[in-house]
C-alpha cells in the first residue's frame, strides 16, 4: 500500500531526529531542488553537503500543522535542538509520487 504524503513528510523529519541518512536518501528525489534564504535553489548533492549535517543537532520536532494540498505538504514545526534551544519554521514539501522533489524553507523564529 502506498503511504500517504503526510506519513512520508513525517518520515522526513524523523530522519533528522534519528540522524538516518538512509531514510532521507530514499525520500528525496534525484532531481531535488531545495530553497531556503541562504540556499535558494540548491541541488540534492549540495543539500547533503550543507543541510543534512544539521541532523546531528536536532533533538525533536513537534508538528504545529501538517496540511496536504495536492502534491504538496505544508509543515509548521517547533524543533528542539540538542543544546536545548528551540525554534519554529514552516516548510513546503512538493512530492513527485512518493519522493520529495522540492523543499521550500521559511525560517520562523526562536522560541524560549
Amino acid at each position: 500500500a502506498q503511504m500517504g504524503l503526510l506519513d512520508l513528510a513525517r518520515d522526513a523529519y524523523r530522519a533528522y531526529e534519528t540522524n538516518d541518512r538512509e531514510l532521507i536518501e530514499r525520500l528525496l528525489a534525484d532531481d531535488l531542488t531545495f530553497y531556503s534564504p541562504p540556499d535558494p535553489g540548491i541541488d540534492r548533492d549540495q543539500y547533503f553537503e550543507r543541510c543534512w549535517p544539521n541532523a546531528g543537532r536536532i533533538e525533536s520536532f513537534e508538528f504545529v500543522r501538517l496540511i496536504e494540498a495536492g502534491d504538496q505538504v505544508v509543515v509548521t514545526y517547533e524543533s528542539t535542538k540538542t543544546d536545548g534551544s528551540r525554534f519554529r519554521n514552516t516548510e513546503i514539501l512538493t512530492f513527485a509520487g512518493d519522493r520529495i522533489r522540492q523543499v521550500e524553507v521559511y525560517f520562523g523564529w526562536d522560541l524560549d
